[in-house]
């Protein structure tokens, strides 16, 4: 092995060989396991969540490998419609042109040419992530047979009446031209206004007044509604009101809809430009009135003053002109929240327009039943309720898009406009015998989450029944954030269960997002977005600067987030290394919980990793070129041997009762305990007296079996958190072990012998370790040097305690550095004091310490934390830092005040005790 740990050496090594050796593919054997990865979108890069997410997914999908199973670990990627087609479009804006002027099948062309240019960036990321995918069934939600799974299901769900066209109210981005989902607008607060407007009473007994924050949405208005028991308005229920500016006179109303303690009582109804209001006008019949163009422009069905007039411009006119006419009665401040597209961030239109939809309250009763009987289960279970709340208020799902990057809708129209829907052209003549009469193809693409709620099936070759499909479907568990329960999750259910007729997952692992240490969300505009592969493989100042300041729109944003990048990594990021990252990932995987990612806790796994690096040449140091006793009769076992085999049987438990749960969180937490403080910190060092000063063959071969056999049993159970270090050691311990096989992915997951567990040697090393540890904390209390051998008194020692002295002098010696052990009876000189149970173990301070200069450094210690503590009351005293910063900054300054206070109250203590020798 080399004498440093080196991470990008050995991950791009090894990464290769389990590709080249199939090590991903599924083997075969055993009951199936397989995860679907929710395909990233083709147009980025994978960021944070998505390095989370894909850590989890390939932990579990390499435990089940090891444990077995006969796993498979599907890979693919989302064509993402409308963000694809806006990359697209913006390189040809930097050529001065619009995808009009290529047309569209030269459009697709060159959008095509953009992603087989762009597309292998995600691959090299998971790669570099240690993704144990199986490369060879990539998929592309626009492949050829994908594509041919998705309109065979647009064709079925229509011939079951579960597809139709309908004119109806949607999401329209008037820069992108088409509708959007849901998921695909972003609400923000933002500074408006209210108007209050009067609407004369058509009989010239009054007026109304309504208000609005749209007002150039009056030009559509078909009603104003008042609430049926409100008595100030019923008198005026079946009246008509006029419509200022338009000549139009509308009718009053009463709805349940109305709260009559909202602002004036009275609300104006514009079903064409208003979710709500369309609701209002389906149950009274009003005619809806599209005041708009696709570009959020006035159009014809308005008064010719306004027509052609920008929706913001007319704004102001209508204003103006009521304003003048006497008609305009307030107008106050408002902070609202305005809906705006996540990719063109233009504010969103409620606009009517042609568009095709799914009946989803069909497909979503099967959805609900399933998750209520069992068959799927979330983990945590609490996030069942978000899914109920949600599909037993689900509405029609539309699925058209007015771009051309996606699936084309496969339905075809003649002269007349009569709707033909087919797989093909071909079949739809041939069914509707059409001959040779004209036909055109509808021009909208499908939503891209139609695509992507087939993906646990179309995956597997759905339509055909393959072998694939019939070994892998329903998948075993879907790994996935909160954010998306609505629009893929409950959607794969409802396609799953209409479709397969099975549920397409057993289970759900709902993880939660991963936030900057001070808890805030990770954005560009925040400056605090890390590149997992930034942190893999490191970054200079300057390139991370540039990197986080690239493409801000506003010089002030971008100084901002260049200077607190130059306070946060002065020295850019070091190289972390795959490994250190996935456990740092592994250890916080709460289930739900959101993540606080810190760079610290990668650094202090980076340290983990040479901690077994460390420990793999300690061990190939000892044993390589000896007996490991792998094949001989002949052992003897340490109590320490004993001891360390024993907890390695408790870790394994432990370890796979939380894989088992989807603790990663705790199974992390195990390894690292196990490792670092047991292993490493004990076990090593137990073993040096054995192989530096026994000459009993049985006891070498002993030391060095147990030294090798429990390295490589910790390997594996480490393996599906950190694959590239525990392969590449792997590698070097198995054979001393009595280990064969190509790769540590083949071997089988440790599972726990409880024969193995040994209460007694337990018990003994908790002495030894007792002991030693006292003799430590004097060392550090009395500034001793480690190398500094000691004497140690005891008093009150019981039989077990002097048997235990006698068979463990040897440990005690070599791991606490003492120079002699003695009972004592009657008064002890002045001693530092530590207890073993009940015998006192007293190492006597004089002639080991200079007293002034002990108690000169001590006074420079208290003086330090005194400031310190001082500084922390203040801040925490400050009411403006308490209410303004965040909770987790608070709790942070909070928890250092305790541990100043606790380390001056031991500094207090150790400098009484001094002054006493």
């Amino acid at each position: 092995m080399e004498k440093t740990y080196q991470p990008q050496a050995i991950e791009e090594k090894w990464y290769a060989y389990w590709e080249e050796h199939g090590h991903f593919a599924p083997s075969g054997e055993g009951e199936p396991y397989c995860i679907m990865i929710p395909p990233p979108n083709v147009t980025g890069t994978l960021h944070m969540g998505h390095a989370f997410q894909d850590t989890i997914m390939d932990a579990l999908i390499r435990y089940q490998r090891m444990c077995g199973r006969n796993t498979l670990w599907q890979p693919g990627t989302d064509h993402a419609g409308i963000a694809t087609q806006m990359v697209v479009e913006r390189q040809l804006e930097a050529e001065g042109k619009s995808r009009f002027d290529l047309g569209r099948e030269k459009f697709l062309e060159r959008v095509w040419q953009w992603k087989a240019e762009s597309g292998g960036t995600i691959t090299r990321q998971l790669r570099r992530m240690g993704a144990s995918v199986d490369w060879s069934r990539e998929r592309f939600t626009m492949d050829e047979g994908l594509s041919r799974a998705v309109r065979e299901v647009f064709v079925r769900l229509y011939e079951d009446g579960l597809i139709y066209r309908g004119k109806r109210l949607v999401n329209w981005d008037p820069v992108l031209h088409t509708a959007v989902s849901d998921l695909e607008v972003t609400s923000q607060e933002e500074q408006g206004h209210i108007w209050h407007m009067r609407y004369p009473i058509s009989d010239g007994s009054g007026h109304v007044v309504v208000a609005t924050t749209r007002p150039e949405t009056m030009l559509g208005d078909t009603a104003v509604a008042v609430h049926p028991e409100d008595e100030r308005f019923r008198h005026l229920v079946g009246k008509t009101v006029d419509l200022p500016l338009t000549g139009r006179q509308i009718p009053v109303i009463a709805d349940d809809y109305v709260d009559p303690e909202f602002g004036s009582g009275c609300v104006k109804i514009t079903p064409a430009h208003d979710f709500n209001d369309y609701a209002v006008g389906e149950r009274h019949d009003l005619a809806k009135i599209n005041i708009l163009t696709p570009d959020a422009a006035i159009n014809e069905h308005a008064p010719k003053a306004y027509q052609g007039l920008d929706r913001f411009e007319a704004r102001k006119r209508i204003v103006a002109d009521l304003d003048e006419l006497g008609l305009l009665e307030k107008v106050e401040d408002h902070t609202l929240m305005v809906p705006r597209g996540d990719r063109s961030g233009a504010v969103l239109e409620p606009f009517l327009t042609d568009q095709w939809y799914v009946r989803a309250e069909p497909l979503a009763r099967p959805a609900i039943e399933a998750v209520e009987a069992g068959r799927i289960r979330f983990i945590p279970g609490n996030w069942d309720r978000t899914y109920y709340e949600w599909m037993n208020n689900i509405q029609d799902w539309c699925i058209s898009r007015q771009i051309w990057w996606g699936h084309r809708i496969p339905a075809w129209y003649d002269a007349e406009g009569h709707v033909y829907v087919g797989r093909t052209e071909e079949e739809v003549r041939a069914r509707h015998n059409l001959g040779n009469v004209p036909l055109h193809q509808d021009e909208d693409v499908l939503d891209t989450w139609f695509s992507s709620a087939l993906w646990p099936f179309s995956t597997l070759g759905w339509p055909d029944e393959t072998e694939a499909l019939r070994t892998f479907y329903p998948t075993s568990v879907l790994v996935t954030g909160f954010d998306i329960i609505f629009f893929w999750v409950a959607r794969m259910i409802m396609m799953g269960l209409h479709f397969m007729d099975d549920v397409p997952f057993r289970e759900i692992y709902i993880h939660g997002l991963v936030r900057d240490p001070d808890g805030q969300k990770m954005s560009k505009s925040k400056g605090n977005v890390l590149d997992p592969l930034d942190i893999i493989e490191g970054i200079e100042l300057e390139e991370l600067v540039a990197k986080r300041t690239s493409g801000l729109m506003q010089p002030q944003m971008a100084k901002r987030i260049e200077k607190a990048t130059r306070k946060q990594f002065p020295d850019g990021i070091p190289a972390h290394g795959t490994d250190a990252l996935r456990f740092t990932f592994a250890s916080l995987a709460t289930t739900g919980r959101d993540v606080v990612f810190d760079l610290g806790r990668a650094e202090g796994y980076r340290n983990f990793c040479n901690k077994i690096w460390n420990a793999a040449r300690y061990v190939l140091m000892n044993t390589e070129g000896h007996d490991t006793g792998v094949a001989a009769e002949d052992v003897k076992l340490t109590v320490a041997d004993r001891w360390i085999i024993s907890q390695l049987q408790r870790t394994e438990l432990r370890v796979r009762e939380a894989l088992d749960g989807y603790r990663l969180d705790l199974a992390a937490q195990a390894i690292h305990e196990f490792i670092w403080d047991e292993y490493c910190d004990w076990y090593l060092e137990l073993s040096k007296p054995v192989l530096n000063q026994s000459d009993d063959p049985a006891l070498l071969r002993g030391t060095r079996r147990t030294l090798v056999r429990v390295l490589e049993a910790v390997l594996r159970l480490t393996h599906p958190i950190m694959p590239f270090i525990t392969e590449a050691v792997w590698q070097q311990i198995a054979p001393l072990a009595g280990k064969q096989g190509d790769s540590i992915m083949t071997q089988p997951y440790p599972v726990a012998e409880a024969g193995l567990v040994d209460n007694a040697a337990e018990a003994d090393i908790a002495w030894i370790k007792q002991f030693v540890l006292g003799v430590r904390r004097i060392r550090g209390e009395m500034d001793l040097s480690p190398a500094k051998p000691l004497p140690v008194l005891l008093q009150n020692t019981a039989p077990e305690d002097r048997a235990r002295l006698e068979n463990y002098d040897a440990f005690l010696k070599t791991l606490a550095r003492l120079e002699s052990i003695e009972e004592v009876t009657g008064e002890a000189p002045e001693s530092a004091i530590a207890l073993v149970g009940d015998m006192q173990l007293l190492v006597p301070m004089a002639g080991l310490i200079d007293k002034d200069a002990e108690l000169a450094r001590l006074d420079k210690a208290r003086q330090r934390l005194q400031k310190e503590v001082a500084r922390l009351e203040g801040k925490l005293g400050n009411e403006n830092f308490i209410t303004k910063a965040p909770e987790a900054v608070v709790q942070k300054e909070r928890d250092k005040l305790a541990d100043q206070r606790s380390a001056l109250e031991k500094i207090e203590a150790q400098r009484e005790k001094i002054a006493r020798v």
